[in-house]
């Protein structure tokens, strides 16, 4: 008899542990950025750039929810990269001008890498500076 609260405990870890997975669940679209967000989370910090533009051009190239969802739903990390590539090569080659600065997907990430790394360090340098006098007054005054 004591030994069915603990079995009761490692199956419900258990199937707590297979519902997160790392597929995207898409079965609407809270579900999907919420897993989208859980999966950039547990990528390596390389691939997390990588993963987060792929989707949001899979995101823009499709403008409709239902086809959209249908496209990313049971996806994982590398199989959204994928997607994101095939989107990009397409549009490059289409002419869309956001693409043609860079010469190849790799260029286009390390850039947005770099952007990245910038804003990490653009907020780090206002969270240090907040109390500082020399840095003037940082109050920020919304006009409704």
């Amino acid at each position: 008899m004591k030994k069915l609260p603990l079995v009761l405990l490692i199956l419900s870890c258990t199937m707590l542990t297979a519902c997160g997975g790392d597929k995207i669940n898409a079965h609407n679209e809270k579900s999907a950025y919420r897993s989208v967000k859980m999966i950039k989370n547990h990528l390596q910090a390389e691939m997390r750039v990588e993963y987060e533009m792929s989707f949001w051009m899979i995101r823009d190239a499709k403008k409709d929810n239902t086809e959209f969802l249908a496209a990313v739903d049971g996806k994982k990390a590398e199989e959204i990269i994928a997607m994101g590539r095939e989107i990009y090569e397409k549009r490059k080659a289409e002419g869309f001008a956001e693409y043609q600065q860079y010469k190849t997907w790799e260029e286009m990430m390390a850039k947005y890498d770099r952007d990245r790394i910038k804003q990490g360090k653009a907020k780090s340098d206002v969270k240090e500076n907040i109390g500082d006098p020399k840095m003037g007054n940082r109050d920020v005054v919304y006009k409704l």
